[in-house]
């Protein structure tokens, strides 16, 4: 028994010699290794280089863009139609959606205060015409008699003679007061001044009417020319030098999203809203099917193309800093030069520069900051 254990030790403490030999051997060989890889990677780093700055040759360009911008369809004509004698509504003859044509009869009304003044002006001018009459046959009497002499003195002659003409002027007046009442009694009827629809009505038969503020606040109708519209759109000022009488554009409203509307520049307001500091712009629309409507608002495309060629650079190249808008340009001694430039249009990372210091074959730092300081070395 006793020689069982003492093996048995033996064993034991031959097997621990081994496992610490293992232990220090892979020790020392990981050791090395990572003292070799550090050696390795602290060499690799040292021998990097900074990248260079990648440039690019200014050249000139011509730019075209297209400004979207909202808009708005109105009618080319639109009137509000007001009574203009004060009168009560006797019978319409078209509601909100009727078409109308010039001169078409829209509503009539009756004034009775109007009628007794016309049959009054009519008597006074029936009146006074047999007293001019009288005093004009009366006048040529004298002049025909005075024809022998001495039997008319001169003064008889010249008080007839202001007699008829007093009676004329008389019986003219009075002709004048009757067509005066006459023509007020045509207002009594309303007729349409243009083709169009009307879009709005504010009155019904028996409604007290007259000018506007007196007798309606708000007007009996609405007319609108709505085949024939307006697309109005205000142009910001940096745009107002692209366009021109009969540009084309185009244009979509949200009714109709899959549809594109074309339409050409027709007028230019040639001024800047006070307010908006834009130009106002208007196109000719034609909708014979009331496909569009006045009221639509528009999304408008319109196009920007270059009058004449511009630098166009990477938007990159720019830097918009806090105080200064430049580029960096390389010079001979390649070395960082800031040049300060003038932003245009800009659309799929271009942008139009204006600068007097910039020429043709200039290079330019394609993707520039501040942090490429003026004056500096550029690798």
């Amino acid at each position: 028994m006793n020689i069982m254990k003492n093996n048995q030790s033996s064993i034991a403490l031959i097997a621990a010699f081994a496992l610490l030999a293992v232990s220090v051997i892979s020790s020392c060989s990981s050791s090395d290794g990572e003292g070799k890889g550090g050696k390795t990677a602290l060499h690799t780093d040292s021998v990097v280089a900074p990248a260079p700055l990648a440039t690019f040759t200014l050249q000139k360009g011509r730019f075209a863009t297209n400004l979207y911008t909202p808009g708005e369809l109105i009618a080319f004509q639109q009137v509000d139609l007001y009574a203009k004698v004060n009168s009560f509504v006797k019978k319409l003859y078209v509601d909100i959606g009727s078409e109308v044509h010039e001169g078409q009869l829209l509503v009539t009304m009756e004034a009775p205060e109007l009628e007794s003044q016309l049959a009054s002006a009519q008597s006074k001018m029936k009146s006074q015409e047999p007293i001019y009459i009288a005093s004009k046959a009366n006048y040529d009497r004298v002049v025909e008699t005075s024809k022998t002499p001495g039997t008319i003195s001169q003064n008889d002659i010249d008080q007839a003679d202001a007699r008829q003409k007093s009676d004329y002027a008389q019986w003219d007046a009075a002709k004048a007061a009757y067509n005066e009442v006459a023509e007020t009694l045509k207002y009594l009827e309303v007729r349409a001044p243009f083709d169009g629809v009307i879009s709005m009505r504010n009155v019904n038969p028996g409604a007290y009417v007259g000018p506007s503020g007196k007798g309606s606040d708000l007007p009996m109708f609405t007319l609108q020319e709505q085949k024939h519209m307006r697309l109005v759109v205000s142009v910001p000022e940096a745009y107002t030098g692209y366009l021109s009488d009969h540009d084309e554009v185009t244009f979509s409203v949200k009714a109709l999203p899959d549809r594109k509307f074309k339409a050409r520049v027709m007028r230019l307001a040639g001024a800047l809203d006070n307010h908006l500091r834009a130009e106002r712009t208007e196109m000719d629309v034609y909708s014979n099917d009331k496909t569009l409507l006045p009221g639509m608002v528009a999304e408008v495309e319109l196009p920007m193309p270059a009058r004449d060629s511009t630098f166009v650079v990477p938007a990159s190249s720019v830097v918009n800093g806090t105080e200064r808008i430049f580029v960096v340009r390389e010079t001979a001694g390649h070395k960082a030069d800031w040049v300060d430039v003038k932003l245009g249009r800009s659309q799929g990372g271009k942008v139009e520069v204006y600068s007097n210091d910039l020429k043709e074959g200039d290079q330019l730092v394609k993707t520039a900051s501040e942090e490429i300081r003026d004056g500096s070395v550029i690798h």
